[in-house]
C-alpha cells in the first residue's frame, strides 16, 4: 500500500535532514499544453547521454538508477531544501517531526558538498558532546563526506543506539580540526520546558516544533502560573538554536499570545501555495509581557513565531538575526513508494515581510555571550543566506546586510558580570539576564491596574 494519498498533509518546518517547511495537499503538475514547450534539443541532449553512460560507463549501471539520480540532480540544483524522496528518505521525514528518532540530535543541510550543522537539539548526544551551530562536518569515521548525498551522510549518522560514530569537524576560530566522539542514541525530543526566573516571571524554551508543542506550551504556562499563585508579571519565550518543525506549531504557539488577525501567510505560483493563517481570541498571558530570544540557529517555524509576534507588538525579539528559512516545500508523489519534495512558496509575516535569506533581525541586538570566568570566542554562525542556490527573498534581491558587531554588546557583558552577581539569576546566560531585566522595566513603567 502506498505510504501517499490525495488525502495527507505534512505541515513541517525543520525535518530531520535540516531546517524545512512543508504544508498542504499532495500537488500534481499539469501536463504541457502544448509539445512545444518541451525543450526538444535539452532532451536530445539528456538522451544521449543517457546512452553513452548506459554503453561506456566503467561498470554496467541500471536505468532505475539512472534515472534517479538525474531525478535528483535536477531537484538540487533549484535550492538547498528541494529533494528526491525515495521510501525511506521519507520515513526519516516523519521521523524527524515525530519527537522520537534515532541518531545524534543535529539538524544539518549541506553545503559545498559537506555537512554544515544548523542546530544540535537539546538534550540530546549531538548537544552534550559539544557540536555547535555552524560547525562542518567532513569525515564520519574514516569516510569522507565530500560526495555524499545529504541523505547518505544522515544514513551513516544514524544507526543502533549504543554504537559509536567519530566525527571530524571544521570550526571557525580553531587551527586544527576537531574530533568528536558520539554515541548514538533514540532521541526523544521533549520540545517545551519551563521554570521559574524569579517570583513573577516565567521561562519557557521550545527546542523543537513538534505536533503537541502547542498543547505542552499551554500545560507549560498552566504550570508557571500554579507555581506563581495564578499569576505571571512576565514571560522570556527561548527560541534559540530552534531549527523549526510543524508549521501547526508554530501557529499554535503565536496564536497563544495574539489575540486576532493574521500570524502568517504563503505565496507560490500554484493555488495550493497561497494560504492564510489567522489568530483566535484568546491570550494566555492576559497581556503580561512577553521577551523572544532567537539567535543565527532560529529556523523556519521559529522565525514564523518570532516575526508574527515582532509584527503585532506582542513582544520584544532579543537576540541576533535568524537563519533566514522563508521557503515552503510540498511533498509530491511520483509513484507508489517516491516522491519530490519541492519548493513551492515562501512564507511571509503578518506585515508582508519575507524572511527568505534574510532572517528576522532582532528590536534588541544581544550577542550569544555567555559570561562566565573562562572566555569562549564566538564565530559566525550558518544562515540561509550562506547556503548555495538559496532562494532569493519573496521582497525583492537579497539586501547587503551588515554582521552584527558585538564589540560594545561583549563590553555591556563584562560589566554586568559583576553588577548581576547577586541577583537570583546567576548570569550564564547574558541574553537571558537581559530580558529578565527588561520585563522588570516593562512592569515598573507599566504596572497592572
Amino acid at each position: 500500500m502506498s505510504f501517499f494519498n490525495r488525502d495527507f498533509g505534512l505541515i513541517s518546518a525543520g525535518a530531520a535532514l535540516g531546517a524545512t517547511l512543508i504544508f498542504g495537499q499532495m500537488v500534481f503538475a499539469d501536463k504541457p499544453s502544448n509539445k512545444s514547450d518541451l525543450p526538444l534539443d535539452e532532451l536530445r541532449a539528456f538522451s544521449e547521454i543517457f546512452g553513452r553512460i548506459k554503453n561506456n560507463y566503467v561498470e554496467p549501471v541500471e536505468d532505475k538508477e539512472l534515472l534517479q539520480n538525474a531525478i535528483r540532480g535536477m531537484l538540487s540544483g533549484l535550492d538547498p531544501h528541494s529533494t528526491y524522496l525515495d521510501l525511506d528518505d521519507f520515513k526519516e521525514l516523519r521521523e524527524g517531526t515525530s519527537g522520537e528518532f534515532g541518531g545524534l540530535g543535529i539538524e544539518v543541510t549541506m553545503e559545498d558538498g559537506f555537512v554544515k550543522v544548523v542546530s544540535p537539539i537539546d538534550d540530546t548526544p549531538a548537544a552534550k558532546a559539544g557540536v555547535l551551530a555552524g560547525d562542518l562536518i567532513v569525515r564520519l569515521d574514516d569516510a569522507p563526506v565530500k560526495g555524499m548525498s545529504l541523505g547518505d551522510a544522515v544514513d551513516v549518522m544514524r544507526g543502533k543506539p549504543g554504537s559509536k560514530l567519530l566525527l571530524t569537524i571544521i570550526r571557525e576560530g580553531e587551527d586544527k580540526p576537531l574530533k568528536i566522539e558520539l554515541t548514538r542514541a533514540i532521541i526523544k525530543v521533549k520540545s517545551v520546558k519551563q521554570r521559574m526566573l524569579e517570583p513573577g516571571y516565567g521561562y519557557i524554551r521550545i527546542s523543537t516544533f513538534q505536533s503537541r508543542t502547542g498543547p505542552s506550551l499551554k500545560e507549560a504556562i498552566s504550570a508557571l502560573k500554579i507555581e506563581n499563585d495564578g499569576d505571571l508579571k512576565g514571560l522570556v519565550l527561548d527560541l534559540r538554536n530552534n531549527p523549526g518543525g510543524l508549521l501547526n506549531a508554530a501557529i499554535d504557539v503565536s496564536d497563544a499570545f495574539i489575540t486576532k488577525g493574521l500570524i502568517v501567510y504563503t505565496d507560490g505560483r500554484i493555488e495550493e501555495s497561497k494560504q492564510k493563517f489567522n489568530a483566535k481570541p484568546d491570550d494566555l498571558l492576559k497581556g503580561a509581557p512577553l521577551v523572544v530570544l532567537v539567535n543565527g540557529g532560529s529556523a523556519s517555524a521559529s522565525e514564523i513565531v518570532a516575526g508574527a509576534l515582532q509584527d503585532h507588538h506582542r513582544a520584544v525579539i532579543i537576540g541576533s538575526k535568524t537563519f533566514g528559512k522563508g521557503s515552503v516545500q510540498t511533498v509530491m508523489p511520483l509513484t507508489n513508494d517516491t516522491a519530490v519534495k519541492m519548493t513551492t512558496a515562501r512564507y511571509f509575516t503578518p506585515s508582508g515581510r519575507s524572511i527568505q535569506a534574510e532572517g528576522i533581525v532582532p528590536d534588541i541586538k544581544v550577542s550569544g555571550v555567555k559570561v562566565s570566568s573562562s572566555e569562549q570566542s564566538e564565530f559566525k554562525p550558518l544562515r540561509e543566506q550562506d547556503l548555495s542556490g538559496h532562494l532569493k527573498n519573496g521582497n525583492g534581491e537579497t539586501k547587503s546586510t551588515t554582521e552584527d558587531t558585538d564589540e560594545d554588546i561583549d563590553a555591556a557583558a563584562d560589566e554586568a558580570t559583576e553588577a548581576d552577581e547577586a541577583a537570583p539569576l546567576a548570569v550564564t546566560d547574558y541574553p537571558l539576564s537581559e530580558a529578565l531585566n527588561l520585563l522588570k522595566g516593562i512592569n515598573i513603567l507599566n504596572p497592572k491596574q
